[in-house]
């Protein structure tokens, strides 16, 4: 007869209340990033930090929570370090203008998947995502760049500040997002896409007076 293994099988370090916080939270991020709001299931989470979906429940009690706690949570955090540092540059007005559009571009291009996967949740499951008008690091990102705006202003402007504002981070936004759509192999080098939305973001928020002023 064959021996039999009777070596015992090596029982799994239990893991400890915040690492299994943590397994979830990355987990989370990853299967929304991939699979968005709709498709993500606490299912596959579970799968994927190797915990059961009562796990997760006890520390989120809806998927929505989750969400939020994943993506939401760490896309606000990571927009108020933004800001932070934005705040205490120095510099010529244009080009500090110029390096701060850059430094959103890169910023947006480091988080692109975690800023698609709020649109997409927004736009599909507003009353389950909650309102984006809620990441108080978005809404200091607003508030600065209008409040600069008025700064160097000595008439009336021809464009709310407001407006400008979020016009020019609607444009930076859209042409990462939509990167793929707009420029073709071929039509132009990275480093050219960059100048030319920088150039562009400029350009509009010029027309309430030249950058370099004030």
């Amino acid at each position: 007869m064959p021996e039999t293994d009777t070596t015992p099988t090596p029982r799994r370090k239990r893991r400890s209340g915040s690492e299994v916080a943590k397994r979830i939270l990355e987990a989370a991020a990853q299967e929304f990033e991939i699979a968005g709001y709709a498709g993500a299931t606490t299912a596959a989470i579970a799968r994927r930090a190797e915990v059961t979906e009562a796990q997760i429940f006890r520390l989120y009690g809806s998927k929505q929570d989750l969400f939020r706690a994943a993506i939401f949570g760490p896309l606000n955090e990571h927009f108020s370090a933004f800001m932070a540092r934005a705040a205490q540059a120095e510099g010529d007005g244009r080009e500090l203008a110029r390096a701060y559009i850059v430094e959103l571009q890169d910023f947006m291009a480091s988080h692109s998947r975690m800023l698609m996967s709020l649109i997409v949740a927004s736009a599909y499951s507003p009353e389950t995502v909650g309102s984006v008008n809620e990441m108080e690091g978005l809404k200091a990102y607003f508030e600065q760049g209008a409040a600069l705006s008025r700064r160097r202003l000595d008439q009336e402007p021809k464009v709310s500040p407001d407006l400008m504002v979020r016009v020019s981070f609607a444009a930076v936004l859209a042409n990462l997002m939509f990167r793929d759509w707009l420029f073709p192999p071929g039509l132009a080098t990275d480093a050219e896409i960059r100048e030319a939305i920088v150039d562009f973001v400029i350009g509009g928020i010029e027309a309430n007076g030249p950058v370099g002023e004030g």
